[in-house]
């Protein structure tokens, strides 16, 4: 059957979609006034039963498409067994389905539970006994219950897959076939996912009977309209990336915002750093028990934080209404993990800002994350000094002109009176904003240098392939992956002639850099060619041969820059990892 389409063409109310007067009382308790597109698409086929392969992000109001029509059909209270499941990701995801679920079919005293891991399975398992409608848990912690016999799935009318793409990303693939197998054969079961990749198309033909489709089509932006997530990077080197954010977040002033780093112990660093600055930041990272991350988003919620600085895997299924700001402090690994992470803002009308800081040597993957999104992204340049005053001096405008608006200065009165005596009445106004003005925190700062644009990635790997070398095979039984250096010459004049070149220390007016990191780290020559020219003053015409052995790698330098690249890259990071960088140690 082809996909349905949902249109706006027409906007039913939720009346007119047939939902049982509890669910339209709560509805409008919460303030629901129209279903969504998602909404008006899926609910229809799903309270009559049919199974659904739906593709729509978080955000788009799936949670009610698929909550709405299952509480509209079951039969509450009927028995100790959860008529429905809800298979879903992580933790956070579950805990936002269930209370959504919650408060949907509150009035009709719907038991909805949530079962996840760092829960005490204590509370689960007395929830469970006493009886539940609605089961809402991770993959894994559904597989222990229903091992433990505690999970009983034979009374089981509907099955959903949320976020089914998210669960095999996470490798959950196996214990959805497992869990799907426990449940009854003529089950309903619906899907919904971010993207429909062929992986998903396997489970769907594998566990879904003539499917409805349902499909949300991206929102095309017309000429000369802005999309709701405005779009800007800021080129910046990697010794000067904090100190970057913190100045593009004075500027922004968001009331909410999400920081992605790659790693835990860059999230905690970052967090601490974004406190001394005098933000209230809050660390996310899965390292972090249930507690700790709970609290952490009901500081962000509450407003008693302004930042949340996380890592993808612990921000994953967060839905936070009041987020203004993402900023991709670390390029995302993947151009679709851009997109997730954009995502998080400009729902349901409400604009957001997506903030990325780019090294020089990651230009190009911000180029591919264009193709992708087919959107143009613009860069723009790190704020200076003399932007963060004027912001600074507008925001001590704004507040002065709120004081004066709102009245109640008559007790004032009498200092400036008193001044006047002997003082212009102009002077002792810019005095006033003056103290106004170093109050809001104002303090001196450090130019943040212009990082280059480095286009140079692509030519050397082009100019490097034809011309790689292996060492000489490894004698029976030894491993030649352990054996053999990759070795790569360089370009004619600045490197190798007539051979690899490697066999010597150095040649006139070269000597070699020792970095420590290898093959068994990821490591290939472009990513030792981005690190050395984006860090440092070199460009890719005067880096020679490169050798890649198992756990070390030999790059060759002009030898009057050898000790400036190792200085420069003792801040760099080569696929997450921080080089141990230094000059090769002669051989005697």
């Amino acid at each position: 059957m082809p996909p349905t389409t949902p249109s706006d063409e027409t906007s039913p109310s939720f009346a007119d979609l047939g939902l049982r007067p509890e669910l339209l009382r709560a509805l409008a308790d919460l303030g629901y006034e129209e279903p969504t597109p998602i909404q008006r698409a899926a609910i229809p086929p799903l309270r009559a039963g049919r199974d659904l392969l739906g593709q729509a992000a978080t955000g788009t109001g799936k949670t009610a498409a698929f909550a709405l029509p299952l509480l509209d059909r079951l039969p509450i209270g009927a028995g100790p067994g959860p008529l429905a499941l809800v298979l879903v990701p992580t933790r956070e995801l579950a805990i936002q389905v269930s209370e959504a679920m919650h408060r949907y079919g509150r009035q009709l005293h719907a038991r909805v539970l949530p079962i996840y891991g760092g829960q005490p399975i204590g509370r689960q398992l007395r929830a469970l006994a006493g009886g539940v409608d609605v089961v809402v848990a991770t993959p894994g912690r559904a597989l222990d219950h229903i091992g433990r016999g505690t999970l009983r799935l034979g009374s089981v009318g509907a099955v959903v897959l949320d976020e089914a793409d998210e669960m095999l990303d996470l490798g959950f693939a196996e214990d959805i076939d497992a869990i799907l197998s426990a449940t009854p054969s003529g089950r309903q079961t619906v899907l919904f996912s971010a993207t429909l990749p062929a992986r998903i198309a396997r489970i769907a033909r594998q566990h879904l009977t003539d499917p409805v489709r349902v499909e949300l089509e991206r929102e095309s932006v017309s000429a000369g309209t802005a999309p709701l997530v405005a779009q800007r990077a800021f080129l910046v080197a990697r010794a000067h990336k904090a100190a970057a954010l913190g100045r593009v977040l004075d500027i922004e002033a968001p009331a909410a915002a999400i920081v992605f780093c790659r790693t835990r112990e860059e999230v905690d660093a970052l967090a601490e750093t974004l406190n001394g600055r005098g933000y209230r930041a809050e660390a996310l990272h899965g390292g972090m028990n249930q507690e700790q991350r709970d609290r952490v988003m009901t500081r962000l919620r509450s407003g008693t934080a302004d930042l949340v600085v996380a890592t993808d895997v612990a921000a994953r299924g967060l839905d936070i209404e009041a987020l203004t700001h993402v900023v991709n402090y670390d390029m995302p690994a993947a151009a679709a993990s851009y997109v997730h992470r954009i995502g998080r803002v400009g729902r349901a009308g409400r604009e957001g800002v997506a903030i990325t800081l780019v090294e020089p040597r990651e230009h190009r993957m911000l180029r591919g994350i264009e193709r992708l999104t087919g959107q143009r992204i613009h860069i723009e340049q790190i704020p200076t000094i003399a932007d963060l005053r004027a912001r600074r001096l507008e925001t001590t405008r704004a507040g002065l002109q709120e004081a004066v608006l709102s009245g109640d200065l008559d007790q004032f009165r009498v200092v400036v009176e008193t001044l006047a005596d002997d003082y212009d009445v102009m002077e002792i106004a810019l005095a006033a904003v003056k103290l106004a003005y170093e109050a809001s925190g104002a303090a001196e700062e450090e130019e943040i240098p212009a990082a280059p644009v480095v286009e140079r990635a692509a030519p050397v790997v082009e100019r490097a392939a034809p011309v790689v070398e292996r060492a000489a095979p490894a004698r029976r039984g030894q491993a030649r992956s352990a054996r053999a250096p990759v070795r790569v010459a360089g370009r004619p004049g600045g490197g190798a002639r007539g051979g690899s070149g490697l066999e010597s220390g150095s040649t006139q007016g070269r000597s070699r850099l020792f970095v420590g990191l290898g093959r068994d780290a990821g490591i290939n020559p472009s990513d030792l060619v981005g690190a050395i020219t984006g860090e440092s003053g070199l460009s890719g015409r005067d880096i020679g041969a490169i050798e890649i052995a198992d756990r070390f790698s030999l790059v060759e330098l002009p030898a009057a820059s050898i000790d400036d690249v190792v200085k420069a890259l003792r801040n760099a990071t080569i696929r997450g990892r921080r080089p141990r960088a230094r000059r090769e140690r002669e051989r005697g």
